[in-house]
Protein backbone atom coordinates (compact mmCIF):
# COMPACT_ATOMS: atom_id res chain seq x y z
CA UNK A 1 0.00 0.00 0.00
CA UNK A 2 1.52 3.48 -0.60
CA UNK A 3 1.00 6.32 1.64
CA UNK A 4 -0.43 9.67 -0.49
CA UNK A 5 2.14 11.77 -0.16
CA UNK A 6 0.87 15.32 1.35
CA UNK A 7 2.09 18.15 -0.73
CA UNK A 8 4.48 21.05 0.59
CA UNK A 9 2.00 23.27 0.72
CA UNK A 10 -1.43 23.09 2.51
CA UNK A 11 -4.48 23.30 0.80
CA UNK A 12 -5.70 27.27 1.05
CA UNK A 13 -8.28 26.26 3.75
CA UNK A 14 -9.25 28.02 6.98
CA UNK A 15 -7.85 24.74 8.55
CA UNK A 16 -4.85 25.13 7.43
CA UNK A 17 -5.04 28.98 8.66
CA UNK A 18 -5.96 26.86 12.41
CA UNK A 19 -2.96 24.51 12.06
CA UNK A 20 -0.77 27.37 11.70
CA UNK A 21 -2.01 29.56 14.43
CA UNK A 22 -1.80 26.33 16.44
CA UNK A 23 1.28 25.98 16.22
CA UNK A 24 1.88 29.79 16.77
CA UNK A 25 0.02 30.31 19.95
CA UNK A 26 1.58 27.12 21.74
CA UNK A 27 2.61 28.53 24.75
CA UNK A 28 5.30 25.20 24.75
CA UNK A 29 6.61 26.95 21.90
CA UNK A 30 6.87 30.48 22.96
CA UNK A 31 3.64 31.60 21.38
CA UNK A 32 0.67 33.84 22.52
CA UNK A 33 -2.38 35.23 21.08
CA UNK A 34 -0.67 38.23 19.95
CA UNK A 35 1.68 36.37 17.80
CA UNK A 36 -0.01 35.61 14.57
CA UNK A 37 -0.89 39.81 14.90
CA UNK A 38 2.56 40.94 14.98
CA UNK A 39 3.33 38.12 12.76
CA UNK A 40 0.48 39.40 9.91
CA UNK A 41 1.96 42.57 10.24
CA UNK A 42 5.26 42.27 9.15
CA UNK A 43 4.35 39.99 6.17
CA UNK A 44 2.09 42.85 4.84
CA UNK A 45 -1.40 42.82 7.02
CA UNK A 46 -2.66 46.53 7.18
CA UNK A 47 -0.36 48.63 4.53
CA UNK A 48 -2.79 50.86 4.07
CA UNK A 49 -2.42 54.76 5.56
CA UNK A 50 -5.07 54.49 7.69
CA UNK A 51 -4.69 51.43 8.78
CA UNK A 52 -0.93 52.18 9.46
CA UNK A 53 -2.18 55.19 11.54
CA UNK A 54 -4.61 52.99 13.79
CA UNK A 55 -2.21 50.17 14.32
CA UNK A 56 1.15 51.90 14.07
CA UNK A 57 3.99 51.60 11.64
CA UNK A 58 4.89 47.48 10.51
CA UNK A 59 7.71 45.95 12.48
CA UNK A 60 11.11 44.79 9.52
CA UNK A 61 10.06 41.58 7.47
CA UNK A 62 10.26 38.39 9.91
CA UNK A 63 12.05 34.99 9.77
CA UNK A 64 10.03 32.14 9.40
CA UNK A 65 9.39 31.07 13.52
CA UNK A 66 10.86 27.33 13.89
CA UNK A 67 7.12 26.01 14.83
CA UNK A 68 6.06 26.17 11.81
CA UNK A 69 6.68 23.79 8.23
CA UNK A 70 8.34 25.46 5.14
CA UNK A 71 5.31 25.05 3.42
CA UNK A 72 2.94 26.74 6.16
CA UNK A 73 5.62 29.59 6.08
CA UNK A 74 4.81 29.55 2.25
CA UNK A 75 1.42 29.59 2.60
CA UNK A 76 0.90 32.07 5.39
CA UNK A 77 3.67 34.63 3.42
CA UNK A 78 1.82 34.27 -0.22
CA UNK A 79 -1.60 35.07 1.92
CA UNK A 80 -0.73 37.83 3.81
CA UNK A 81 1.77 39.70 1.66
CA UNK A 82 -0.75 42.44 0.53
CA UNK A 83 -1.06 43.23 -3.16
CA UNK A 84 -3.91 45.45 -4.55
CA UNK A 85 -3.56 43.67 -7.82
CA UNK A 86 -3.96 39.81 -6.76
CA UNK A 87 -6.84 40.24 -3.97
CA UNK A 88 -7.43 36.78 -4.76
CA UNK A 89 -4.15 35.24 -3.66
CA UNK A 90 -4.93 36.22 0.31
CA UNK A 91 -7.97 34.58 0.49
CA UNK A 92 -9.01 31.05 1.81
CA UNK A 93 -12.13 28.96 1.93
CA UNK A 94 -13.74 28.64 5.17
CA UNK A 95 -15.95 25.09 5.85
CA UNK A 96 -19.37 27.04 6.02
CA UNK A 97 -18.27 27.80 1.97
CA UNK A 98 -17.62 31.25 1.96
CA UNK A 99 -14.30 33.29 0.97
CA UNK A 100 -12.58 35.13 3.07
CA UNK A 101 -9.31 37.78 2.93
CA UNK A 102 -7.16 37.25 5.65
CA UNK A 103 -5.65 40.59 6.03
CA UNK A 104 -8.94 42.78 7.09
CA UNK A 105 -9.90 39.34 9.31
CA UNK A 106 -6.35 39.41 10.99
CA UNK A 107 -6.41 43.50 11.43
CA UNK A 108 -9.78 43.21 12.93
CA UNK A 109 -8.44 40.70 15.09
CA UNK A 110 -5.42 42.87 16.05
CA UNK A 111 -7.17 45.83 16.74
CA UNK A 112 -10.13 43.90 18.95
CA UNK A 113 -6.94 42.44 21.22
CA UNK A 114 -5.41 45.54 21.74
CA UNK A 115 -8.68 47.21 22.43
CA UNK A 116 -9.00 44.09 25.04
CA UNK A 117 -5.64 45.39 26.89
CA UNK A 118 -3.73 42.82 25.52
CA UNK A 119 -0.65 44.87 23.25
CA UNK A 120 -0.01 48.56 23.19
CA UNK A 121 -3.00 50.46 23.22
CA UNK A 122 -5.23 51.76 20.05
CA UNK A 123 -4.19 55.44 19.32
CA UNK A 124 -7.40 58.22 19.44
CA UNK A 125 -8.08 59.59 15.77
CA UNK A 126 -9.08 62.99 14.85
CA UNK A 127 -11.67 63.27 13.75
CA UNK A 128 -12.59 60.54 16.07
CA UNK A 129 -13.02 57.02 14.40
CA UNK A 130 -13.61 53.71 15.49
CA UNK A 131 -10.25 51.71 15.20
CA UNK A 132 -11.98 48.54 14.76
CA UNK A 133 -13.92 49.83 11.84
CA UNK A 134 -11.39 51.89 10.24
CA UNK A 135 -9.18 49.04 9.71
CA UNK A 136 -11.49 46.29 8.89
CA UNK A 137 -14.14 47.96 6.57
CA UNK A 138 -14.44 51.79 6.46
CA UNK A 139 -11.37 53.13 5.14
CA UNK A 140 -11.61 50.26 2.03
CA UNK A 141 -15.13 51.08 1.35
CA UNK A 142 -14.53 54.75 1.40
CA UNK A 143 -11.50 54.62 -0.77
CA UNK A 144 -13.05 52.04 -3.86
CA UNK A 145 -16.09 54.45 -3.97
CA UNK A 146 -13.32 57.99 -3.90
CA UNK A 147 -11.55 55.66 -6.70
CA UNK A 148 -14.99 55.37 -8.92
CA UNK A 149 -16.08 59.14 -8.48
CA UNK A 150 -12.79 60.02 -9.95
CA UNK A 151 -12.58 57.69 -12.82
CA UNK A 152 -15.05 58.20 -16.47
CA UNK A 153 -16.44 54.90 -16.80
CA UNK A 154 -18.53 53.02 -14.79
CA UNK A 155 -15.97 51.44 -12.07
CA UNK A 156 -16.52 48.36 -9.84
CA UNK A 157 -17.01 49.67 -6.56
CA UNK A 158 -17.77 46.04 -4.51
CA UNK A 159 -17.22 42.64 -5.78
CA UNK A 160 -16.75 40.35 -7.68
CA UNK A 161 -17.27 37.02 -6.33
CA UNK A 162 -14.92 33.57 -7.26
CA UNK A 163 -14.29 30.24 -7.95
CA UNK A 164 -11.85 27.92 -6.53
CA UNK A 165 -10.40 25.22 -8.10
CA UNK A 166 -11.89 22.23 -5.96
CA UNK A 167 -13.34 22.75 -2.92
CA UNK A 168 -12.10 19.47 -1.09
CA UNK A 169 -8.26 20.66 -1.68
CA UNK A 170 -8.68 24.67 -2.66
CA UNK A 171 -5.49 25.97 -4.49
CA UNK A 172 -6.30 28.35 -6.14
CA UNK A 173 -8.99 30.88 -6.39
CA UNK A 174 -10.07 33.08 -9.54
CA UNK A 175 -12.42 36.16 -9.40
CA UNK A 176 -15.26 36.13 -11.75
CA UNK A 177 -14.97 39.88 -12.95
CA UNK A 178 -12.22 42.60 -12.80
CA UNK A 179 -11.77 43.30 -9.22
CA UNK A 180 -12.81 46.43 -7.06
CA UNK A 181 -11.11 47.38 -3.93
CA UNK A 182 -13.24 45.53 -1.97
CA UNK A 183 -14.44 41.82 -3.72
CA UNK A 184 -16.35 39.51 -1.73
CA UNK A 185 -13.37 38.26 0.19
CA UNK A 186 -12.12 41.37 1.82
CA UNK A 187 -15.91 42.30 1.97
CA UNK A 188 -16.12 39.27 4.30
CA UNK A 189 -13.18 38.95 5.84
CA UNK A 190 -13.78 42.39 7.14
CA UNK A 191 -17.18 41.98 8.20
CA UNK A 192 -16.13 38.84 10.21
CA UNK A 193 -12.84 41.13 11.39
CA UNK A 194 -15.34 43.61 13.17
CA UNK A 195 -17.19 40.92 14.58
CA UNK A 196 -13.80 38.92 16.10
CA UNK A 197 -12.58 42.02 16.89
CA UNK A 198 -15.43 43.06 18.71
CA UNK A 199 -15.53 39.76 20.78
CA UNK A 200 -12.13 40.31 21.48
CA UNK A 201 -12.31 43.48 22.53
CA UNK A 202 -14.06 41.95 25.62
CA UNK A 203 -11.55 39.65 26.49
CA UNK A 204 -8.81 37.99 24.70
CA UNK A 205 -8.51 34.50 24.40
CA UNK A 206 -6.09 32.61 21.49
CA UNK A 207 -7.11 33.36 17.74
CA UNK A 208 -7.32 30.06 16.65
CA UNK A 209 -9.79 28.79 19.56
CA UNK A 210 -12.03 31.94 18.76
CA UNK A 211 -12.03 31.04 15.02
CA UNK A 212 -12.70 27.26 15.43
CA UNK A 213 -15.39 28.56 17.43
CA UNK A 214 -16.60 31.11 14.86
CA UNK A 215 -16.13 29.25 11.50
CA UNK A 216 -16.71 25.11 12.66
CA UNK A 217 -13.65 22.58 11.84
CA UNK A 218 -13.65 20.17 9.16
CA UNK A 219 -14.58 20.45 5.21
CA UNK A 220 -17.11 17.64 6.38
CA UNK A 221 -18.26 19.11 9.36
CA UNK A 222 -21.78 17.61 9.36
CA UNK A 223 -22.72 18.92 13.35
CA UNK A 224 -24.65 22.06 12.22
CA UNK A 225 -24.65 25.19 11.21
CA UNK A 226 -21.85 27.59 12.02
CA UNK A 227 -22.16 31.25 13.41
CA UNK A 228 -19.84 32.69 10.49
CA UNK A 229 -23.34 31.75 8.32
CA UNK A 230 -25.27 34.55 10.60
CA UNK A 231 -21.96 36.99 9.58
CA UNK A 232 -24.79 39.44 7.55
CA UNK A 233 -27.25 39.11 10.14
CA UNK A 234 -24.67 40.14 13.07
CA UNK A 235 -22.68 42.65 11.31
CA UNK A 236 -25.96 44.42 10.30
CA UNK A 237 -26.97 44.35 13.92
CA UNK A 238 -23.57 45.03 15.34
CA UNK A 239 -22.83 48.09 12.83
CA UNK A 240 -26.10 49.22 10.69
CA UNK A 241 -26.22 51.39 8.09
CA UNK A 242 -25.86 54.50 9.61
CA UNK A 243 -22.96 53.94 11.74
CA UNK A 244 -21.10 52.51 9.03
CA UNK A 245 -21.82 55.46 6.87
CA UNK A 246 -20.27 57.44 9.81
CA UNK A 247 -17.84 55.51 10.28
CA UNK A 248 -16.51 55.69 6.83
CA UNK A 249 -16.84 59.51 6.79
CA UNK A 250 -14.56 59.51 9.74
CA UNK A 251 -11.93 57.58 8.03
CA UNK A 252 -12.23 60.00 5.23
CA UNK A 253 -11.46 62.66 7.60
CA UNK A 254 -8.69 61.08 9.08
CA UNK A 255 -6.95 60.35 6.53
CA UNK A 256 -7.16 64.27 4.68
CA UNK A 257 -5.40 64.89 8.06
CA UNK A 258 -2.71 62.44 7.52
CA UNK A 259 0.78 63.47 5.51
CA UNK A 260 0.67 63.19 2.59
CA UNK A 261 -2.88 63.11 2.57
CA UNK A 262 -4.37 60.95 -0.46
CA UNK A 263 -4.56 63.11 -4.14
CA UNK A 264 -8.19 61.79 -4.43
CA UNK A 265 -9.32 64.14 -1.27
CA UNK A 266 -7.32 66.86 -1.67
CA UNK A 267 -10.43 68.99 -3.39
CA UNK A 268 -12.75 67.53 -1.58
CA UNK A 269 -15.27 69.59 0.54
CA UNK A 270 -16.55 68.11 3.85
CA UNK A 271 -20.23 67.55 1.84
CA UNK A 272 -18.40 65.59 -0.80
CA UNK A 273 -16.96 63.23 1.86
CA UNK A 274 -20.27 62.69 3.33
CA UNK A 275 -22.21 62.13 -0.03
CA UNK A 276 -19.47 59.68 -0.60
CA UNK A 277 -19.56 57.90 2.56
CA UNK A 278 -23.75 57.31 2.02
CA UNK A 279 -23.51 55.90 -0.92
CA UNK A 280 -20.48 53.61 0.03
CA UNK A 281 -22.72 51.94 3.17
CA UNK A 282 -25.97 52.12 1.56
CA UNK A 283 -24.47 49.87 -1.45
CA UNK A 284 -22.47 47.59 0.75
CA UNK A 285 -25.19 47.45 3.78
CA UNK A 286 -27.52 46.33 0.53
CA UNK A 287 -25.42 44.09 -1.24
CA UNK A 288 -23.81 42.42 2.05
CA UNK A 289 -25.58 42.67 4.67
CA UNK A 290 -29.56 42.68 3.67
CA UNK A 291 -29.54 40.59 0.20
CA UNK A 292 -28.53 36.96 1.15
CA UNK A 293 -25.01 35.30 0.19
CA UNK A 294 -25.92 33.11 -3.14
CA UNK A 295 -22.91 29.95 -3.96
CA UNK A 296 -22.40 29.99 -7.69
CA UNK A 297 -22.21 26.69 -9.66
CA UNK A 298 -18.89 26.26 -9.03
CA UNK A 299 -18.85 25.74 -5.82
CA UNK A 300 -20.87 23.30 -5.65
CA UNK A 301 -19.50 21.23 -8.08
CA UNK A 302 -22.35 21.74 -10.71
CA UNK A 303 -22.01 20.02 -14.09
CA UNK A 304 -22.04 21.85 -16.86
CA UNK A 305 -25.81 22.47 -18.65
CA UNK A 306 -26.72 20.92 -21.22
CA UNK A 307 -27.20 22.23 -24.61
CA UNK A 308 -28.25 25.63 -24.97
CA UNK A 309 -30.13 27.67 -22.03
CA UNK A 310 -32.62 30.24 -22.79
CA UNK A 311 -32.72 33.40 -21.65
CA UNK A 312 -35.30 34.87 -19.30
CA UNK A 313 -36.56 38.52 -19.98
CA UNK A 314 -36.22 40.45 -16.32
CA UNK A 315 -37.65 41.85 -14.70
CA UNK A 316 -40.45 38.74 -13.97
CA UNK A 317 -44.06 38.68 -12.51
CA UNK A 318 -43.58 35.73 -10.89
CA UNK A 319 -41.89 33.36 -7.86
CA UNK A 320 -42.60 29.83 -7.22
CA UNK A 321 -41.83 28.00 -4.23
CA UNK A 322 -40.95 24.36 -3.83
CA UNK A 323 -39.72 22.00 -1.37
CA UNK A 324 -37.23 19.30 -2.94
CA UNK A 325 -39.15 16.17 -1.04
CA UNK A 326 -35.40 14.18 -2.01
CA UNK A 327 -33.88 15.09 0.06
CA UNK A 328 -36.33 15.30 2.62
CA UNK A 329 -34.36 16.47 5.46
CA UNK A 330 -32.99 19.93 5.28
CA UNK A 331 -29.12 20.69 5.00
CA UNK A 332 -27.23 22.62 7.34
CA UNK A 333 -23.82 22.51 6.53
CA UNK A 334 -22.12 23.90 2.87
CA UNK A 335 -20.89 20.28 2.51
CA UNK A 336 -24.24 18.48 3.05
CA UNK A 337 -26.29 20.87 0.83
CA UNK A 338 -23.48 21.28 -1.64
CA UNK A 339 -24.06 17.78 -1.84
CA UNK A 340 -27.68 17.91 -2.25
CA UNK A 341 -27.31 19.90 -5.27
CA UNK A 342 -25.44 17.90 -6.49
CA UNK A 343 -27.31 15.08 -6.29
CA UNK A 344 -30.85 17.02 -7.70
CA UNK A 345 -28.70 17.58 -11.03
CA UNK A 346 -27.94 14.31 -11.43
CA UNK A 347 -31.50 13.03 -10.83
CA UNK A 348 -33.08 15.94 -12.45
CA UNK A 349 -30.63 15.45 -15.97
CA UNK A 350 -30.10 11.38 -15.79
CA UNK A 351 -33.75 10.13 -14.85
CA UNK A 352 -35.98 13.09 -16.03
CA UNK A 353 -33.33 13.92 -19.00
CA UNK A 354 -33.85 17.78 -18.38
CA UNK A 355 -30.58 20.17 -19.36
CA UNK A 356 -29.80 21.17 -16.29
CA UNK A 357 -31.16 21.29 -12.28
CA UNK A 358 -34.81 22.40 -12.78
CA UNK A 359 -34.79 25.11 -10.19
CA UNK A 360 -33.72 28.54 -10.90
CA UNK A 361 -32.58 28.88 -6.50
CA UNK A 362 -32.30 26.38 -3.76
CA UNK A 363 -32.46 27.56 -0.57
CA UNK A 364 -30.55 25.16 2.06
CA UNK A 365 -31.12 25.64 6.28
CA UNK A 366 -27.18 26.61 6.01
CA UNK A 367 -27.94 30.19 5.57
CA UNK A 368 -27.01 30.08 2.19
CA UNK A 369 -29.17 30.61 -1.64
CA UNK A 370 -27.60 27.56 -4.53
CA UNK A 371 -27.66 29.34 -7.82
CA UNK A 372 -29.45 26.72 -9.83
CA UNK A 373 -30.20 28.01 -13.17
CA UNK A 374 -29.81 31.67 -11.53
CA UNK A 375 -31.53 34.94 -12.25
CA UNK A 376 -30.62 34.65 -16.77
CA UNK A 377 -31.92 31.16 -17.52
CA UNK A 378 -35.21 29.90 -17.94
CA UNK A 379 -35.57 27.15 -15.59
CA UNK A 380 -37.47 23.42 -15.49
CA UNK A 381 -39.51 23.83 -12.33
CA UNK A 382 -43.13 24.64 -12.85
CA UNK A 383 -44.69 23.00 -16.18
CA UNK A 384 -46.30 25.68 -18.16
CA UNK A 385 -44.90 28.76 -16.24
CA UNK A 386 -40.88 28.65 -16.35
CA UNK A 387 -40.79 31.92 -18.46
CA UNK A 388 -43.26 33.78 -16.11
CA UNK A 389 -40.86 33.47 -13.05
CA UNK A 390 -38.07 32.00 -10.90
CA UNK A 391 -38.60 28.61 -9.41
CA UNK A 392 -37.26 28.89 -5.64
CA UNK A 393 -36.98 24.98 -4.12
CA UNK A 394 -36.07 24.45 -0.45
CA UNK A 395 -34.18 21.64 0.59
CA UNK A 396 -36.07 19.55 2.60
CA UNK A 397 -39.73 17.82 3.09
CA UNK A 398 -41.88 20.08 4.38
CA UNK A 399 -45.51 18.44 4.45
CA UNK A 400 -45.71 18.47 8.06
CA UNK A 401 -42.86 20.63 9.64
CA UNK A 402 -41.68 23.74 8.44
CA UNK A 403 -38.52 25.24 7.90
CA UNK A 404 -36.48 26.76 10.68
CA UNK A 405 -37.38 30.18 11.21
CA UNK A 406 -33.75 31.45 9.99
CA UNK A 407 -34.88 29.48 6.76
CA UNK A 408 -38.30 31.52 6.24
CA UNK A 409 -36.79 34.51 6.92
CA UNK A 410 -33.85 33.77 4.42
CA UNK A 411 -36.76 33.68 1.57
CA UNK A 412 -39.31 36.29 2.76
CA UNK A 413 -37.15 39.08 3.92
CA UNK A 414 -33.94 38.64 2.03
CA UNK A 415 -34.28 37.38 -1.10
CA UNK A 416 -37.63 38.45 -2.43
CA UNK A 417 -37.12 42.49 -1.46
CA UNK A 418 -33.41 42.18 -2.84
CA UNK A 419 -34.73 40.41 -6.05
CA UNK A 420 -37.24 43.41 -6.39
CA UNK A 421 -34.60 45.94 -5.76
CA UNK A 422 -32.17 44.47 -8.15
CA UNK A 423 -34.16 44.55 -11.07
CA UNK A 424 -34.72 40.70 -11.15
CA UNK A 425 -38.95 40.79 -10.28
CA UNK A 426 -41.24 43.48 -10.13
CA UNK A 427 -42.56 45.04 -7.45
CA UNK A 428 -45.90 43.84 -7.90
CA UNK A 429 -44.68 40.49 -8.25
CA UNK A 430 -47.00 37.07 -7.43
CA UNK A 431 -46.18 34.62 -5.09
CA UNK A 432 -47.70 30.42 -5.25
CA UNK A 433 -47.30 27.56 -4.40
CA UNK A 434 -46.29 25.13 -6.97
CA UNK A 435 -49.52 23.34 -6.32
CA UNK A 436 -51.64 26.07 -7.68
CA UNK A 437 -50.30 25.44 -10.93
CA UNK A 438 -50.03 21.26 -11.37
CA UNK A 439 -50.88 18.51 -9.95
CA UNK A 440 -48.59 18.24 -7.07
CA UNK A 441 -48.78 18.30 -3.23
CA UNK A 442 -45.36 20.62 -3.21
CA UNK A 443 -44.06 22.38 -1.06
CA UNK A 444 -45.56 20.37 0.98
CA UNK A 445 -48.95 21.12 3.66
CA UNK A 446 -47.35 22.93 6.52
CA UNK A 447 -45.14 25.22 4.07
CA UNK A 448 -48.25 26.13 1.35
CA UNK A 449 -49.72 26.88 4.77
CA UNK A 450 -47.09 29.34 5.72
CA UNK A 451 -46.31 30.92 2.71
CA UNK A 452 -50.00 32.17 2.35
CA UNK A 453 -49.09 35.74 4.94
CA UNK A 454 -45.93 36.36 2.94
CA UNK A 455 -46.43 39.72 0.99
CA UNK A 456 -47.31 38.96 -2.91
CA UNK A 457 -49.25 35.35 -2.32
CA UNK A 458 -51.93 34.91 -4.46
Amino acid sequence: MSLAVSPAVPPRHMDSVLDILDALESPARGGSPGTAAALGRGLGVCSTLGCRAVLGEPPGTPERPPALTVGQWQLLTELLRHDPATPELGAVLTPDGSTVALSPLLAGIEAGLRAGGFGPPLPTLHPPADPLLAVTIAEALGTSFLLAQGSDNNATVLGPGGCWDDVENPQNYTLRGPPSPVPDPVAIGAMDGVLLGAQLARGPLPVAELLRGYYGVGNRSEAGRPLSSYRRRDFGALVGQGRLEKEVAAVLGTLRTLSPSPELLRDMGTQEVAAVARRAAQEFSERYVECPAIMPRCLWGARPYRGTPAPLQPPLGSVFLHHTLEPAQPCRTFSACARAMRDMQRFHQDTRGWDDIGYSFVVGSDGYLYEGRGWHWVGAHTKGYNTQGFGVGIVGDFTTTLPDPDTLALVRDQLLPCAVRSGHIRPDFTLRGHRQLGRTDCPGNALFQEIQSWSGFQ
